[in-house]
């Protein structure tokens, strides 16, 4: 008999396809977000599941999927499982990593130069009709080019952002919490600074670390007054990584030039005072969201999954000691 999964919400056909050549399959094409006592209905029984961020997999959920093996994120972040309960309970974690690399990375580029070109709110006027013609000092921007660039962590997509740095000819720093191999940093032309040094000296702070109780808040009130405040906040990673009140307080008072945002803490319910701010670019988490870079991490998610209900290693493992070869 084929193991029994779940898919939580709603994937492409081709996977759904790739999916039931190996598993009998419950899926979820209406896409209708599980509260938590449906999916832990909905896993009883279960081998496996291919699941997303909104889904939180606890251990609570994981003693009612008593049978469960494997849990098969499509995301590359997997902040919304519990790893060491999974371990303990013998259940598979994987992710998606690789595949969204670029696609993230052209996102993070992409509210970097509309933050510093002011497109969103120039757009809202354009329409509004406030256009009555040119003049010399109307809606100034900032440069990129030769500007200061700041990464918070250089990891894969971190190094794709420094990359695409070049073609604007900008000075890049980095600060992770250990520092990378010399050959990554040249790749990068990128160089490494102190937490305190990358906030004071960058024109532009790109945020590409991971959630975790560690980096919760990590850009607060504090780091904030660090910035110039002709600076510009990129946050394209995880909701929670910045404290978005201490945000919009910088952001009201001009201690902070303006900000462009992918992700918030308790999305999709934002902070509805971002609203009203015309110095900030809002985006609701779509660094990954290109047709062929979703595509990709749902097939990465369903082979994981079909790897490991097969007996085999999945290849983007996150808790190898879960794995009984």
């Amino acid at each position: 008999m084929k193991p029994k999964i779940l898919v939580t919400r709603e994937v492409f056909d081709e996977t759904l396809a790739y999916l039931a050549q190996h598993c009998e399959v419950e899926a979820n094409q209406e896409d209708r977000a599980f509260d938590p006592g449906t999916l832990a209905a909905k896993l009883a029984g279960k081998d496996g599941v291919v699941c997303c961020l909104t889904d939180r997999v606890d251990a609570n959920l994981l003693e009612r999927g008593a049978r469960l093996k494997v849990v098969a994120n499509i995301a590359v972040g997997y902040n919304n499982i519990d790893i060491p309960a999974c371990t303990a309970r013998g259940v598979m974690a994987t992710n998606t990593p690789g595949v969204l690399d670029d696609s993230t990375a052209d996102l993070a580029w992409a509210l970097l130069l509309a933050t510093a070109r002011r497109l969103t709110e120039l757009e809202r006027r354009v329409r509004g009709g406030e256009w009555t013609g040119w003049k010399l000092k109307q809606w100034l921007g900032v440069d990129v080019h030769h500007a200061t660039l700041g990464i918070f962590g250089l990891g894969r997509i971190g190094q794709a952002i420094a990359r695409r740095a070049a073609g604007f000819e900008m000075k890049v720093i980095y600060h992770n919490r250990k520092r990378v191999a010399a050959d990554i940093e040249q790749r990068c032309n990128a160089g490494y600074a102190t937490r305190e040094d990358l906030l004071r000296q960058s024109d532009f702070v790109v945020l590409q670390v991971p959630y975790s109780p560690e980096t919760h808040h990590m850009i607060g009130a504090a780091e904030l007054k660090l910035m110039k405040p002709t600076a510009i906040l990129i946050n394209s990673t995880r909701g929670g990584v910045v404290d978005d009140a201490a945000l919009i307080a910088a952001l009201q008072a001009g201690t902070l030039r303006a900000a462009g945002l992918d992700v918030f803490e308790n999305e999709p319910r934002l902070n509805p005072a971002f609203l009203g701010l015309d110095n900030v670019v809002l985006a609701p988490h779509v660094g990954s969201s290109t047709e062929a870079t979703r595509r990709a991490m749902a097939m990465t998610a369903a082979r994981n999954l079909v790897a490991a209900l097969s007996g085999g290693k999945p290849p983007n493992l996150l808790n190898p000691q879960a794995w009984k070869s």
